[in-house]
């Protein structure tokens, strides 16, 4: 079952390598095993508002990512562009249209 998680960030105004940086780090969440898709969305409204979209093919994918980016060699430079602490939410349960 797909695993969705949207992480809610605020960028630093003055950092002027935000975009870079980004596609950076999410190069490398990009090529994690079990990833399914990722997507990064700029508020229309407030452009140093985003959220990422990870689709992973199970929870366990994601926790070993998560696990990966914990280490050393996991670690990276998106906690210099954020203005404020990330917001993860998770979803695992979906409603059926059908």
């Amino acid at each position: 079952m797909t695993f969705t998680v949207f992480l809610e960030m605020t960028v630093r105004p003055d950092a002027d390598d935000a975009a870079e940086i980004a596609r950076e780090v999410l190069s490398q969440t990009g090529a994690r095993e079990g990833i399914e898709s990722l997507e990064v969305l700029v508020d229309d409204a407030d452009p140093l508002k985003w959220v990422v979209i990870e689709k992973w093919a199970s929870v366990e994918a994601r926790n070993a990512y998560v696990a990966w980016r914990a280490s050393p060699e996991g670690a990276n430079r998106l906690g210099d562009i954020m203005a404020t602490p990330p917001v993860f939410r998770t979803f695992e349960s979906t409603v059926p249209l059908t």
